[in-house]
């Protein structure tokens, strides 16, 4: 309506003067209601075209969308284990800090498996104790055996220098015991020697291998425990936090809550516009927003990022063919708009539906040295009737709450 004004304002304004004061026809006389449009057909369809072609540019070059939202993400809260819920930490809807615990698990199992894991600790520690006695015990052993040892070799050297140097003075068969004697001590040595190797072993290598296998249960037992006490990652809030003691959370089928990190959906805008405006929309665009949480203020924007894909085209492979037709409607470009100052998005709140609108600048353009004399005035024009499309967003930020509260019939 508003460009429709506008436009009769150059077309059939004029017309209907040149027929007034060159041609004297007045209205109610020579202009009636059944000729209006044979006397005033030149400004009428002038109007109708020049209507059409300023709409046209205006929202081509200063897209606008209702379809813009503050999105922001959930975490929902899931324990990494199945478990019964002993302890809650958090009202209904609450703050929490990075580390505060929100909830915890029954963790009876948990803390016998890690009562386990201590006792064999101990239990290795004690061991290691026998471990070092026998050590020492194998040493006295082995000293007794090389004594013996070296008793039966002197005594079967001492007959042999006997028979050496008086022959038949020493039976022979005393010497053959010696020698039998002296292999079996010998044995004995050897004997003892590997009882020291095996005991020094069990407590240099064996040992401490299994208190380290141990201590790595203990950790592994811990970390469960651990698990059954469900903390905040970061700082947010708790919303529609239903928890109660004796539920069962699964981290599979049945969340806990949900969290919402601290800011969220108050850096940037998402607005949806057409597919033709995707020639249009560059980074660094002024846009304007109004939302419907924070009526009657214009929020001066700027366009910090711009989709290249449309998410209606995306498909998930699989067993069937993908047919065009199932998109039922066409797909928009997503694009972020942040405040231009800071503090801009303060009082709307997140998920709040918001008008955005974009304005096209071709400054660079104009002030540019190969940009000729018409062409500069074109994009002046361009640029000058965003104006209008800058209007109708003040006109419906000044309507929404009417609309919303009286119109919508709530």
């Amino acid at each position: 309506m508003l460009e429709i004004i506008l436009c009769s304002l150059v077309t059939i304004l004029p017309d209907y003067l040149y027929r007034r004061y060159v041609q004297g026809k007045r209205l109610g006389r020579e202009i009636t209601l059944f000729s209006v449009w044979y006397e005033l057909r030149f400004g009428i369809i002038t109007c109708f075209m020049l209507a059409v072609a300023l709409i046209t540019m205006i929202f081509y070059f200063h897209p606008s969308t209702t379809s813009a939202t503050l999105y922001y993400r959930t975490v929902p809260i899931v324990p990494e284990a199945t478990g019964r819920v002993a302890e809650v930490h958090r009202d209904f809807s609450a703050p929490v800090k990075k580390g505060e615990v929100i909830f915890k698990l029954d963790s009876s199992k948990q803390e016998a498996a890690l009562e386990t894991a201590r006792r064999k600790i101990a239990e290795i520690d004690a061991a290691l104790l026998a471990a070092q006695a026998d050590i020492l015990k194998s040493e006295g052993q082995l000293q007794e055996a090389k004594g013996a040892y070296q008793q039966a070799s002197d005594e079967l050297e001492t007959k042999r220098e006997l028979q050496r140097r008086s022959p038949g003075m020493v039976p022979q068969r005393d010497i053959e015991k010696l020698e039998v004697l002296l292999a079996g001590r010998q044995g004995s040595v050897d004997a003892a020697t590997a009882s020291k190797q095996s005991a020094t072993i069990r407590v240099t290598a064996l040992l401490p291998a299994e208190k380290a296998s141990a201590q790595a249960t203990l950790a592994e037992a811990q970390v469960d425990l651990d698990k059954t006490t469900i903390r905040a990652g970061f700082d947010g809030r708790v919303e529609q936090f239903g928890l109660r003691v004796g539920d069962v959370v699964n981290p599979m089928i049945r969340s806990a809550g949900i969290l919402i990190p601290e800011g969220a959906g108050r850096r940037a805008l998402a607005a949806g516009f057409g597919q033709i405006e995707g020639q249009v929309m560059k980074v660094g665009m002024v846009a304007e927003a109004t939302c419907i949480s924070k009526p009657w203020t214009i929020i001066p924007m700027v366009i910090t990022s711009v989709q290249d894909y449309i998410a209606a085209g995306q498909f998930r492979g699989g067993e069937q063919l993908v047919d065009t037709q199932q998109s039922v409607r066409p797909g928009t470009i997503l694009v972020l708009m942040e405040p231009i100052y800071q503090g801009g998005l303060e009082g709307v709140t997140p998920g709040s539906s918001c008008i955005a609108n974009a304005y096209t600048s071709n400054h660079d353009r104009i002030a540019s040295k190969e940009t000729g004399a018409f062409k500069g005035f074109a994009l002046h024009v361009v640029d000058a009737v965003g104006i209008v499309h800058a209007m109708l967003l003040r006109i419906q930020a000044l309507l929404l709450p009417i609309k919303t509260l009286v119109l919508s019939g709530h």
